[in-house]
């Protein structure tokens, strides 16, 4: 399919997602990911209205609210079918497209010429069925039995038998029948007064397992649902609010684009990495994007903890690269994952997806106090720990290595996962097995924080055992991976344990997990604040010294907004106060700049100079859950709130906030046993806190 991707209205409920043009079309080409998925099958590839055989002009279109589509058309200047000319803008079209069991659309035809108009209005449908994988490129030699088109009263219905005996279904349901329905397309002919209007009206099902199960309802209750239904969850999360309502607005955006992502998986309500292109369960991405957001809703790191850990691996199985205790990184659903034609079933090519969920367990318990939740872990806690010592480091020096088990899985296997994403500094790849820095620094966080939850349980000697081990490894990290002559760290160790010197920004993310030595800090600020690595709008991902530099690179130059915001969190971490708040600023201005105040995944890495916005990445997802959470990630920084649930305290440490926030207010916060309502307040260069309401046990503790 094409690299790049034009502008597209993207609306989600549940596992069921729209991708249209701005024109609300689907025009089902080989070459387009255009359509309605289900669980990474396609079940509509085409759908293309037509006003007298013409496709319509758009006059406006928006997709704001995550579950609908609004959008507004006309038509051009063309024949009716009495052969009168129809002057261009004589017909309006509003078309409302929403999605929940199924995808529905409502559209208006209004006549605004001074005559009667004699139009025939169309809509062709198609379905292929293809498998996301297909859709993003891979092909097959052999392929299912598209079954014939069939037409039943006022439905139309598209059927394919897969080579995994599944038959998929896509039935189209017209409430009020076309004049003709054959071929795929329904026509109308509309005569219309002037004035006049008329609606059509119809649904998309989608017929599979695991498919949406039907709501009871008229169409205008069926969207109340949905609309009800965000509240409520939105209603169970921090209420936060700031006095710059450009702030509020990104704010409000990242939480309504997590809930867009969210799906009930198995029981667990889980955010999806993001659309199009992985709208699947991702081990790393909702772990960071559950790390990310404790603060606003500790629900995203539960609910992917628990998701993750019912498939954590029991077996060995190369091809999938799954061993016991590993956390899973990517699970598809589709007709390929059925037939066991790609690993993804799931797949287990992470190297840092272990110890992040450790992480976040941890984490996640710091903030509920669920200390019975934790210690009920404890198979998994000591599985996922056996995995880092035994899998994770099979040479025994004391890193977590990754190196490629299975010709389907993937050459690198942290977050930056591209084949191409871990060079030396002349360009070369490097040769596994690998040792990220990233993920030396993930571990080295998961056991500081096993330690301080193992010591709340009583258990010292294990508590003190973890702590040692933690030690060590820092002592270890800061040896072998500082670059002294570039005053920063490698970004990795080779097979034959050689720095991999290239400057990158995963640096930044050994800064948050505080695996950095104390005099090396103010170093490795400095030049992730340099011009070489920060853009202006964020830090890209390799620095423009690099050979191998691109700022149309997923990793090898690119800004993404998860990870500034990881780096902004730990700069605030050890006191980099102005640092940090540039960043967090960069990202409110780089979403402002973005349809609907949107952080997309990434953008690309050109200096920001005088552009008044980012360059839009071609392939970035959008929405994302890592950048819908990036903004509070670095909020809960600048207010300083850590938890200590399970003895119902609320530290708040260094609180300070940025010369463009006056006041920040927590309201609902949820730690444990007690809600509570917050206020900081900046006065000069001063952040003050006040307790405005507090209903429970909990108490809060400044720490200076």
């Amino acid at each position: 399919m094409s690299g790049s991707r034009a502008p597209c209205l993207v609306i989600k409920e549940g596992e069921l997602f729209l991708c249209s043009d701005v024109l609300g079309q689907m025009d089902g080409g080989e070459s387009s990911f255009l359509g309605l998925y289900h669980q990474d099958t396609r079940f509509l590839s085409r759908c293309e209205l037509s006003i007298c055989g013409q496709q319509p002009a758009l006059l406006s279109s928006t997709a704001e609210r995550g579950y609908e589509a609004t959008i507004e058309l006309t038509n051009l200047e063309g024949r009716t079918c009495d052969g009168r000319l129809l002057p261009q803008a004589a017909v309006h079209v509003q078309r409302i497209l929403f999605v929940t069991d199924r995808l529905y659309e409502r559209m208006e035809v209004r006549n605004y010429h001074c005559t009667e108009v004699d139009i025939v209005l169309r809509l062709d449908f198609e379905a292929d069925f293809l498998d996301f994988c297909e859709v993003r490129g891979l092909r097959r030699r052999k392929r299912g039995t598209r079954l014939p088109v069939a037409v039943e009263g006022a439905a139309l219905s598209f059927a394919y038998l897969g080579l995994d005996d599944i038959v998929r279904k896509t039935t189209v349901t017209f409430s009020a029948a076309p004049d003709s329905l054959e071929d795929g397309a329904a026509c109308y002919r509309m005569r219309l007064m002037p004035g006049d209007s008329v609606t059509v009206q119809y649904d998309v099902e989608v017929v599979a397992p695991d498919a949406p199960q039907p709501r009871s309802g008229d169409l205008r209750e069926k969207l109340a649902f949905v609309r009800h239904d965000h509240e409520l969850w939105a209603a169970e999360a921090t209420e936060i609010v700031t006095d710059n309502e450009a702030v509020n607005r990104v704010l409000r955006r990242g939480q309504g684009d997590l809930r867009m992502l969210a799906a009930p998986v198995e029981g667990q309500v889980i955010p999806l990495a993001g659309m199009p292109w992985l709208m699947a369960p991702s081990g790393r991405e909702m772990l960071i994007t559950g790390l990310g957001t404790l603060m606003l809703d500790p629900r995203w790191a539960n609910n992917s903890v628990a998701y993750l850990e019912g498939y954590q691996g029991k077996r060995h199985s190369g091809r999938r690269e799954e061993q016991p205790g590993k956390i899973m990184q990517e699970q598809r659903r589709g007709e390929l994952a059925r037939l066991h034609a790609i690993p993804h079933t799931p797949y287990y090519g992470s190297v840092d997806a272990t110890p992040l969920w450790l992480l976040a367990l941890c984490e996640s318990t710091m903030w509920t106090g669920d200390l019975d939740g934790f210690d009920i872990r404890r198979g998994s806690i000591d599985a996922a720990l056996e995995w880092l010592e035994r899998y994770g480091d099979p040479d025994g020096d004391g890193f977590v290595e990754c190196e490629q088990r299975s010709r389907m899985g993937l050459r690198n296997r942290g977050w930056r996962d591209a084949g191409d994403a871990i060079l030396h500094s002349d360009g070369t790849p490097a040769e596994g097995p690998i040792a990220l820095a990233e993920t030396q620094a993930y571990v080295y966080y998961a056991k500081r924080r096993l330690a301080a939850l193992f010591g709340e349980l009583g258990e010292v000697e294990r508590a003190e055992r973890l702590s040692r081990e933690a030690a060590a490894l820092k002592r270890r990290f800061n040896e072998r991976f500082w670059m002294e002559d570039e005053e920063y760290f490698a970004m990795a160790l080779d097979g034959e344990k050689r720095q991999v010197r290239s400057v990158c920004s995963t640096i930044g993310r050994a800064l948050w997990a505080r695996i950095v030595d104390d005099e090396h800090v103010a170093a490795v600020v400095r030049r992730l604040m340099a011009p070489d690595m920060f853009s202006g709008w964020g830090i890209r991902t390799l620095s423009k010294s690099m050979t191998a530099y691109n700022p149309v690179s997923f990793y090898n130059g690119g800004v993404w907004a998860a990870d500034t915001a990881i780096i902004a969190n730990g700069m605030k971490k050890h006191g980099y106060i102005h640092e940090a708040n540039r960043l967090a600023w960069c990202l409110v201005e780089a979403a402002l700049a973005q349809e609907y105040a949107r952080l997309p995944e990434l953008f690309c890495g050109f200096t920001r100079r005088t552009m008044s916005k980012p360059v839009s990445f071609p392939m970035a997802c959008s929405p994302a859950a890592g950048a819908a959470g990036a903004l509070f990630h670095i909020l809960q920084a600048m207010v300083g709130i850590y938890a200590q649930a399970d003895e119902n305290i609320v530290y708040v440490h260094n609180p300070a906030l940025p010369k463009w926030l006056g006041e920040v207010t927590l309201a609902n916060l949820r730690v444990s046993r007690t809600i509570m309502r917050l206020r900081f307040r900046r006065t000069g260069n001063q952040t003050s806190l006040a307790v405005l309401d507090k209903d429970g046990p909990g108490r809060i503790v400044v720490v200076e």
